[in-house]
């Protein structure tokens, strides 16, 4: 059977969480187990498309849900909706708007990248011209409202915490709010949010949600809201959404993954990190070098980490190099790198198995207790 080996690529461990770059997420046995029954057999796609719409409407409190392929593509699909709506010319002419109005307004600080490619080329593949409003460190209404002419198609927010910026910017709220006003659909990218029927239940027309990065499931993700845009989304499979579908083996995977994580309450997912960092903080707190502790994500989220602050002269290197070196070494070791200008890494546990826990803990020991480690894993890796 073909492995990573084979064609000469080595694992790695994800200590930074659920990452695109690093292949998603390891997948359960039982969504592996759907998958494999997906792929025995064949199936209308169409009807296989519009039931698991359904079960995803269930399970976000949704009137209805559109699977897509991850959550960049459903940006644009979700943008095409609002462009071209179901009028199949219009659909097959994206991303060509025509005359149809096609701004798509969203605050500075929320023009974000999907690792390397930019929110506003998503927004163009749909038809979409990205209207970017305020500044990055402060959007206030009057601009959003400023920006909405008769050429507006929606408005888009991004819930991520770590990637946009939300001080002192227009929140969810006050956005839906000028969206009711004008009659403008809001469109909502929470991409990575654990909460599932929260960010459907603000009164947002479409929210986007990806497969891997909360939920456990393959290359996959879903659009839920209103049921006439989210008709409007599956609309464009005739259209820009052809090269962007999601095949039956990852449609049935991301379904019993969605299952597996509603059947969980978050209290509880949250209470397993948090025993389970607690354990890893006070192993790691005892290496020269490290200040371990446990930290909640910023947000707000119940996602706990370990927050290892690096000190240079005790540890021998700066919080870049251990990063680097983590990388280097066999096996390879991604933290999480998002507070490295402080100084600060992070380990965080939803893509970290105990072997993976492991991994940190030895490849640390390495590093800062011996001091010809470094060197002697890269001779390795050579």
């Amino acid at each position: 059977m073909m492995d990573y080996q084979e064609l000469g690529v080595a694992p790695v461990v994800s200590a930074q969480a659920n990452s695109t770059p690093l292949g998603g997420c390891t997948l359960s046995d039982g969504v592996i187990k759907a998958m494999g029954n997906a792929a025995r057999s064949h199936v209308d796609l169409d009807e296989l498309w519009r039931a698991a719409g359904g079960f995803l409407a269930d399970a976000t409190g949704s009137e209805d849900a559109c699977p897509v392929i991850g959550a960049a593509a459903g940006m644009a699909i979700a943008v095409a909706a609002c462009v071209a709506g179901t009028d199949i010319v219009r659909v097959q002419r994206l991303p060509d708007p025509g005359s149809r109005p096609n701004e798509i307004v969203l605050q500075k600080g929320h023009s974000i990248s999907y690792g390397g490619a930019p929110i506003s080329q998503m927004i163009a593949l749909g038809g979409g011209r990205a209207v970017e409003v305020g500044a990055v460190n402060e959007t206030l209404r009057s601009h959003v409202e400023g920006a909405v002419t008769e050429r507006t198609a929606a408005l888009v927010y991004v819930t991520s915490r770590t990637h946009a910026v939300h001080r002192k910017g227009v929140a969810l709220d006050e956005l839906v709010a000028i969206g009711r006003e004008r009659g403008v659909p809001v469109i909502v990218d929470a991409a990575g949010e654990s909460d599932l029927r929260g960010w459907a239940a603000s009164g947002a027309d479409l929210v986007i949600y990806s497969g891997p990065k909360m939920l456990g499931a393959p290359t996959s993700g879903f659009i839920c809201g209103r049921s006439e845009p989210v008709a409007a989304c599956r609309a464009q499979y005739s259209g820009i959404a052809r090269p962007m579908k999601v095949g039956k083996e990852n449609l049935l995977g991301m379904l019993q993954a969605v299952r597996e994580y509603t059947a969980v309450p978050e209290e509880d997912r949250a209470a397993e990190q948090l025993e389970r960092m607690t354990s890893l903080a006070t192993r790691l707190d005892k290496l020269p070098g490290l200040s371990a502790r446990t930290a909640q994500d910023d947000s707000g989220r119940l996602i706990h980490r370990v927050l290892l602050t690096v000190d240079p002269t005790d540890a021998g290197r700066s919080a870049a190099t251990l990063a680097a070196e983590m990388k280097a070494g066999v096996p390879s070791v991604h933290l999480r790198d998002f507070k490295l200008h402080l100084g600060h890494l992070e380990v965080d546990p939803r893509a970290l198995s105990a072997d993976g826990e492991e991994a940190v803990v030895q490849r640390l020991e390495e590093l800062l207790l011996d001091p010809t480690g470094a060197r002697n894993d890269s001779e390795a890796a050579r």
